[in-house]
Parts: structure tokens; sequence; C-alpha cells
């Protein structure tokens, strides 16, 4: 039996997208199945569309690097009109310098790769998501799909 990884995503920020879609892609190039649940806010990475959208918060996010090296800015000012687009645009840019793939690509590298990726059905009732409304090759499932997956010997994380 191969190992597999078993991994849930929560949360629909940009900066919270990369680690399953790269841990996933990045398992399968190692010979491991790999299974994502996209669940809650999660959903909004497979949205149709939406992933080269998602935003990054200032707000909660007191490790990201300040705008101008050497000028602390106090994490109050993330709550002002424009700053999410900010912080948006400084890691678009930083990843744009790194060369690393949108989130709309490797969410195309990880179906071509076979990573299963699985929408939470109760989620999608939850917040009105339908089956059209995501990208192809997305299966729709409850928790028991995914625990039926990772309860085979998993390697579990959790963004």
């Amino acid at each position: 039996m191969s190992k597999r990884l078993a991994i849930i995503s929560v949360h629909g920020s940009m900066d919270l997208a990369y680690p399953p879609l790269i841990l996933a892609t990045a398992a399968v190039a190692m010979d491991m199945e790999a299974a994502i649940f996209f669940t809650f806010y999660g959903l909004e990475i497979i949205r149709k569309g939406n992933a080269d959208k998602l935003q990054v918060s200032p707000v909660g996010n007191p490790a990201m690097p300040q705008p101008i090296p050497g000028i602390s800015v106090p994490n109050i000012l993330g709550v002002l009109p424009g700053m999410t687009a900010v912080a948006t645009g400084m890691m678009n840019s930083w990843m744009g310098k790194a060369k690393v793939a949108k989130l709309s690509e490797l969410l195309e590298m990880a179906r071509e790769m076979d990573v299963r990726m699985i929408a939470c059905q109760m989620s999608m009732d939850v917040l009105g998501v339908k089956k059209e409304d995501l990208i192809d090759g997305i299966e729709v499932g409850g928790a028991a799909s995914f625990l039926e997956y990772a309860s085979n010997d998993a390697i579990a994380l959790s963004f």
C-alpha cells in the first residue's frame, strides 16, 4: 500500500490556499496518494474562476512582512479600507518574483496529477454552493467520504 496524504482545507484566503495544493501535488510527485477535503470557506478555492481572486488579510497576520522594510506598521492599520487589497498585491508580487505558480495553475496541476479533491456536501448546502459552481474534477461528498480515505493510514493535515 502506498503512503497517503489527507488534507482538510477550511480557509478561503490566498495565503492558506497554497499549502494544501503544494503539499498534495508534492505528495503525488513522491508516489503518494493525496486527497484534499474542501469545507466551509475552503470551498472558495475550488469555485470556478475564483482561485486567482482570493485575497490575504493583514488583520490577524502579525507575522506578515512590513510593506516598507525597517518601518513597523501597527497591525491595527490592517482594518483600514483598502489594506486587504494592499496585502494581496504584496503577496501576489512576492509570489510572482519567486516564480510560484498561480493558484489556478496549482489546481489544474492537482487535477492532472489525480489529487482527489472532495467538496464538503454539508458546507455546500450551508453556503448555497452548487456543484456547477465548482471547477471540473471535484468530487462532492460528506465527512464520511473523507474519513474513509483518511482512515486508511493517511498523514492528516489541516489548513
